[in-house]
């Protein structure tokens, strides 16, 4: 999934029928989910989540500033959260299949055109700011909208887009790209602030002043307190109490998971925790988080337990959960606290019964078939690449191969998710062109409709097949690896891993073939038969390596036997 995260935030926080108003404008927007509209009435200000593809997200960030600017006034805006603009503060968030440098260049896109269809003046910040002084976004802020008409005179402040001129109604608009922020309370056994703070202190990035000998705080020549730094780096922190859960808590944000991931945080609150004769119980997660940060965490709590890394997602999701404490103080359900489960579309294929599975592919419904049949075969392959793999580790003489075999196991995995995706992917992509070929072809412009709707919904039932296609050489490299160093009483389970591998990747290319005639773009048709058929060869050289490689050291092993 290519998803990016847009949280705006505007400034009214008081009147509903706006707010909610400028909020509904993201959902007209296909493609795009509404997360979360959280107004604040003491700092008139809402902060409104949506998540989607890219180029959805950014139309729904720009319907929502249009929107926003229509409504809201800034010269009769009063609030306690700092602010510079009627649409404050825009930024684009990667969470999967995106890369940073794709939301700056969706940052940029939104700034430009807000700049010249509504003359506002706009900055660009954080990833996207156009030089250092303007990345941080208190920075930009200093002086709010009250001091803008004085900043846009000064040549330091001229904005990245838009008339250096203000703009007495809508005021300025910043615009950026930036990392997941988290919001995530570690629990204590304690109901004292005071213990909960001084764990804070220790943990965050700031720190706590410093202090002489006689407990006098130490100031810099400007008379501003001395800080000594904390243990996290991109860490705020402070402790507080929560009454209704019963205990105190270490609440952060963490600004950079790349810097301090999940279960760093938890570990280093856990030890600072027990230094001062506290026990952490448990943590929260509040809002959504996606999904690498709770994978990471199940990730090293496994590796500390001396436990392949090699394992189901659910399992290793499920050893975070357990792990962090993460519903003790109320229920932790992943299928809505993980942004990508949650706008994930129903896996209905994956999640039958084999049973279930085989009777409604055995019935006149010409889907599931043999695309969604190819892709298991290639889900299963991998599979059996990652248990053998997961069978030899740990085992006595396999040390030396730890590295290699959980490699092998974790590739795995990855692959085996990715194909069985793909089973409900073809799926709907063959729905998707039965929808486009019942459309209607009365008019012109009708037919030319329909015709770009046949088109594309043909081309995605070649890309998922083709996908399934290009997947099977490596999953044929993992099997013949696994039986080269793996545990050799599962030469047989290596074996059949390359054989229906094969299999997959011989279904996976008639599926391919056979929708390419209907392509009318011949060139484009021409490049996908031609990645189809490099794929074909290397999986028939493989399998050919594999097969003859597994079937004589096991029919070698079963003559010894006889003869013996």
């Amino acid at each position: 999934m290519r998803l990016v995260e847009c949280v705006p935030n505007i400034s009214e926080g008081k009147r509903p029928e706006v707010y909610e108003k400028v909020a509904q404008a993201v959902t007209k927007v296909p493609g795009v989910t509404l997360l979360n509209v959280d107004p604040g009435a003491e700092t008139n200000r809402t902060v409104i989540t949506f998540v989607g593809e890219p180029e959805a997200v950014l139309e729904a960030a720009y319907q929502l500033a249009a929107t926003a600017f229509e409504l809201i006034d800034m010269r009769q805006h009063q609030g306690a959260h700092p602010r510079i603009g009627a649409v404050d503060v825009v930024p684009f968030v990667p969470i999967s299949g995106v890369t940073m440098d794709d939301c700056v260049a969706l940052a940029k896109r939104l700034g430009e055109r807000l700049a010249t269809d509504f003359a506002v003046p706009v900055y660009l910040y954080e990833f996207a700011a156009s030089a250092p002084h303007r990345r941080n976004l208190s920075d930009i802020r200093a002086g709010e909208y009250e001091g803008l008409p004085e900043k846009l005179k000064d040549p330091a402040w001229q904005p990245d887009f838009g008339p250096a001129q203000f703009n007495p109604k809508l005021g300025a608009c910043v615009v950026g790209a930036r990392k997941f922020l988290v919001a995530y309370n570690v629990n204590l056994n304690t109901t004292d602030k005071r213990l909960a703070n001084r764990v804070a202190l220790d943990v965050r990035e700031k720190g706590r002043m410093k202090r002489d000998e006689k407990g006098e705080v130490i100031r810099n020549e400007k008379g501003e307190p001395v800080y000594e730094p904390g243990l996290l780096k991109s860490v705020k922190a402070v402790g507080w109490t929560i009454p209704e859960y019963g205990c105190a808590q270490v609440s952060m944000n963490l600004t950079d998971l790349d810097v301090t991931p999940l279960h760093v945080a938890f570990d280093t609150c856990e030890e600072k925790a027990r230094e001062r004769g506290l026990r952490v119980t448990g943590s929260e997660l509040v809002g959504l988080v996606p999904k690498f940060a709770l994978l990471e965490a199940g990730k090293h709590y496994l590796a500390r337990m001396g436990k392949s890394r090699g394992v189901p997602e659910e399992e290793i999701i499920h050893v975070a959960i357990r792990t962090l404490g993460l519903s003790e103080v109320k229920p932790f359900n992943p299928a809505e606290r993980i942004i990508e489960y949650r706008l994930a579309p129903p896996a209905r294929l994956a999640n039958m019964t084999v049973r279930a599975f085989a009777n409604e592919l055995s019935t006149d419904s010409p889907a599931p078939g043999g695309g969604s049949v190819s892709a298991l075969c290639g889900a299963l392959s991998a599979a059996l690449a990652s248990m053998v793999a997961n069978l030899s580790l740990g085992k006595k003489g396999f040390e030396d191969k730890k590295d290699a075999l959980e490699r092998i196991a974790v590739r795995g995995q990855e692959l085996k998710d990715r194909l069985l995706w793909a089973m409900d992917e073809d799926t709907r992509a063959f729905d998707a062109l039965l929808a486009a070929m019942r459309l209607p072809k009365g008019s012109p412009e009708e037919q030319q409709n329909r015709a770009q709707a046949v088109e594309q919904a043909t081309l995605k039932a070649i890309e998922v097949p083709l996908s399934v296609l290009e997947a099977c050489p490596e999953i044929l490299e993992l099997c013949l690896e696994v039986a080269t160093i793996g545990l050799q009483a599962s030469l047989s389970d290596a074996g059949v891993g390359a054989q229906v591998a094969r299999a997959a990747a011989a279904g996976a290319y008639q599926n391919v073939c056979i929708n390419l005639p209907s392509l009318s773009d011949r060139a484009t048709a021409g490049q996908l038969l031609a990645r189809a058929d490099e794929a074909w060869l290397k999986v028939r050289e493989k399998h050919a390596l594999a097969e003859e490689q597994i079937l004589r050291k096991l029919r070698q092993q079963a003559l010894t036997q006889v003869e013996a």
